[in-house]
C-alpha cells in the first residue's frame, strides 16, 4: 500500500471509502473478539493439569519436615524459595514465596510503605506532598491504578527502546524527595516488548536520589517467557543496587500466574535482608502463611531450571503463531501506509501498536463497532492520559488463533479509516 500521505486528495477520498466498506463488511460479520487481557489460553493451562495430581494423598511434607496442610512458614517453602530464587537469580534467603498473585504484593508493599514507611523512611511516604512515582510508559495499567487508589502522583517517563529515559529519570529522582519510586517491567515489558540494557540497569542502581528510601518496583513478570530462540538476559539489579552501595534500592516481584495457573500461582519477592525482614514484618499481621500446598505442587511438578525451561518452551509454542498472525496481518494491510508500527517481540505478552497521533480513540471507537475489544485509549499511560493518543496494547494469547487473525484484520481496517480521515481534516 502507498504511503496515505503522499496520496492526492481525490485519491485519499476513495481509499477512505473502500476503507470504510471494508470495516463495514468485516463488521456484518457480527464476529466478538477480545484482545483486551493478557490471560494464558485454555490450551495454556492444560499444559500443567499434571500439577493437579502430582501429589499423591500422603504426600504433604516438605523437605525440612513441615506439614503443608498446617499454618506457618510466612517466608514460603524453603525449596520453593530455592526453586524460583534461582529462576529470579536470587539467593533464596531473599525470597519470600507467597500467594498466587504478585500484584497483591505490589499493592500491598505500596500499601505499607504509605502507611509506615519502608526501611531508611524518616516518615511514611504519605508525608510527602504529594508522594510521587516515576512511571515509564506505555506502561503495564494495573501498576498506575495502584498508585491512583492511594493518591499517589505519577510522573510519566518515555522509553528508549532498552529502558527508561534516564537523563529524565536522574533528574527527577535528584531534585525531589518526593519521588519515592519508579514501575519498572525490564524484561519483555508490557507493553513494548522491550528489555533494559545493562546501561539502563546500572544507572538505576547507582544514581543520586533526594529520597533516601526510594525504591525501584522491579516488576519481572516475563522473565522466562520467550518467544523464540533468542533468550535475553537482564543485569542482576539487586548486585548492582549493593555494588552501589544501595542494597536496599529494589523491590524484585515475580510470579508464575503465566507458567502453571493463573489464578493459581505463586507470587515471589526478592530483595535486600533488610527489606525482606521489613516486609515479613508487615505480612505477619495480614496472615499466618500462604497455601504451602500449592508451593509444594509447583516444586514437584516443575522440579528444577530445567523443568521451567521445558514448560516454557510449550507455552511458547502455542503463543508464537498468534503473536505472528498480529504482525503478519498488519505487514500485509497497513505495511507501507505510514500510519501505524508496531513491535515484534522477542518474549512476553503483547504488540504494542503506535497509530498516528491522535487516532487511538477513534481506531478503538471504530473497532469496538465491528466487534473488537480491547484496552481503552490511553490505559498504558498514567491516568489513562497517553499524550499523543496513539497507543494500542493488543494481548493475543487468550483467543484463538484464528480469532486473533480476524481481529488483527479489524483492527488494521479501523486504522486505515482513522488515518485516511485524520489526513483529509489536516487538508
Amino acid at each position: 500500500m502507498p504511503e496515505l500521505k503522499t496520496l492526492a486528495t481525490n485519491e485519499l477520498r476513495e481509499q477512505l471509502s473502500q476503507s470504510k466498506a471494508s470495516l463495514e463488511a468485516f463488521a456484518a460479520r457480527k464476529l466478538t473478539l477480545n484482545l483486551g487481557r493478557g490471560k494464558p489460553s485454555a490450551e495454556q493451562l492444560e499444559l500443567s493439569l499434571g500439577m493437579m495430581t502430582v501429589l499423591g494423598p500422603s504426600d504433604f511434607t516438605a523437605a525440612d519436615g513441615t506439614d503443608c496442610r498446617n499454618y506457618g512458614g510466612l517466608a514460603g517453602l524453603p525449596e520453593a524459595r530455592a526453586l524460583f530464587g534461582a529462576m529470579l537469580g536470587v539467593d533464596a534467603a531473599r525470597v519470600i514465596a507467597a500467594g498466587n498473585s504478585s500484584l497483591e504484593l505490589m499493592h500491598d508493599t505500596v500499601q505499607w510503605a504509605y502507611l509506615r514507611g519502608v526501611p531508611g523512611s524518616a516518615a511514611p511516604w504519605s508525608a510527602a506532598n504529594p508522594p510521587t512515582f516515576l512511571c515509564p510508559a506505555p506502561g503495564y495499567d494495573r501498576h498506575f491504578a495502584i498508585c491512583e487508589a492511594f493518591g499517589i502522583r505519577m510522573v510519566a517517563v518515555p522509553l528508549t527502546g532498552s529502558g527508561p529515559d534516564m537523563d529524565m529519570v536522574e533528574r527527577l529522582v535528584a531534585e525531589d524527595p518526593a519521588v519515592k519510586g519508579i514501575w519498572c517491567v525490564p524484561k519483555y515489558a508490557n507493553p513494548t516488548g522491550e528489555v533494559y540494557s545493562n546501561e539502563i540497569c546500572e544507572r538505576l542502581a547507582k544514581m543520586k536520589t533526594a529520597a533516601p528510601d526510594f525504591r525501584i518496583f522491579w516488576d519481572n513478570a516475563y522473565g522466562v517467557h520467550h518467544l523464540g530462540s533468542k533468550h535475553h538476559a537482564i543485569a542482576d539489579i539487586l548486585a548492582l543496587c549493593g555494588k552501589h552501595g544501595n542494597p536496599d534500592r529494589v523491590f524484585i516481584y515475580g510470579s508464575t500466574s503465566k507458567m502453571t495457573f493463573a489464578g493459581g500461582g505463586v507470587a515471589l519477592f526478592a530483595s535486600s535482608a533488610a527489606n525482606v525482614k521489613w516486609l515479613l514484618k508487615q505480612m505477619e499481621k495480614r496472615t499466618i502463611g500462604a497455601d504451602k500446598l500449592n508451593q509444594l505442587r509447583h516444586v514437584r511438578y516443575l522440579k528444577d531450571q530445567a523443568g521451567i525451561a521445558a514448560l516454557m518452551e510449550k507455552h511458547a509454542a502455542t503463543l508464537r503463531p498468534k503473536f505472528a498472525a498480529v504482525t503478519g496481518t498488519f505487514d500485509k494491510l497497513l505495511g507501507g501506509a505510514g500510519v501505524a508500527t508496531w513491535t515484534n517481540p522477542d518474549g512476553g505478552y503483547f504488540v504494542s501498536f503506535d497509530v498516528m497521533d491522535g487516532c487511538a480513540r477513534r481506531v478503538i471507537e471504530l473497532a469496538q463497532q465491528a466487534g473488537i475489544t480491547v484496552v481503552p485509549a490511553g490505559s498504558t499511560f498514567p491516568n489513562n492520559a497517553d499524550p499523543r493518543d496513539r497507543n494500542i496494547r493488543i494481548a493475543p494469547s487468550f483467543p484463538a488463533l484464528d480469532e486473533v487473525s480476524k481481529a488483527a484484520e479489524g483492527l488494521a481496517l479501523a486504522t486505515l479509516v482513522a488515518a485516511t480521515e485524520k489526513i483529509l481534516e489536516g487538508r
